[in-house]
């Protein structure tokens, strides 16, 4: 499983780290264009994400953008869908509703439960 781990803070992305790297290789981008930069490397490259985490609050461009930004890449280049996990302090109903809208496929609040997480790679068919 190839992973990219979006997230501005230090010790989250180290968090996620340790709890997806078992599963595979994983990359981590700290903001929003970091990540757009490595989804369009590993798609020029052929090396496509299978999961990506993306946390909602970053600077320069939030995780709903992102995700936009995603969805339509693969699209426009017919792309398989990587699973996105949303991941966020926010536990408002419009940032929920707004991540499902522009397409993810789950949605964790921190601080982020290990037992949460793999249940919900589990709904995912990326563990048994």
């Amino acid at each position: 499983m190839k992973t990219l781990i979006v997230e501005d803070d230090f010790l989250s992305r180290k968090l996620m780290l340790a709890y997806l790297s078992p599963l595979g290789e994983c990359d981590i981008a700290a903001n929003g264009s970091e990540a757009l930069e490595a989804f369009v490397m590993a798609d020029n490259a052929g090396k496509h994400y299978d999961l990506i985490t993306l946390d909602i609050m970053m600077p320069e461009m939030s995780g709903q953008e992102v995700l936009k930004h995603i969805r339509r890449i693969e699209e426009e280049h017919g792309l398989n869908a990587a699973k996105i996990i949303m991941t966020t302090a926010l536990k408002d109903s419009d940032n929920v509703m707004a991540a499902f809208k522009n397409q993810c496929d789950g949605y964790l609040g921190k601080p982020i439960d290990s037992e949460k997480l793999r249940a919900l790679l589990r709904e995912l068919n990326f563990m048994e």
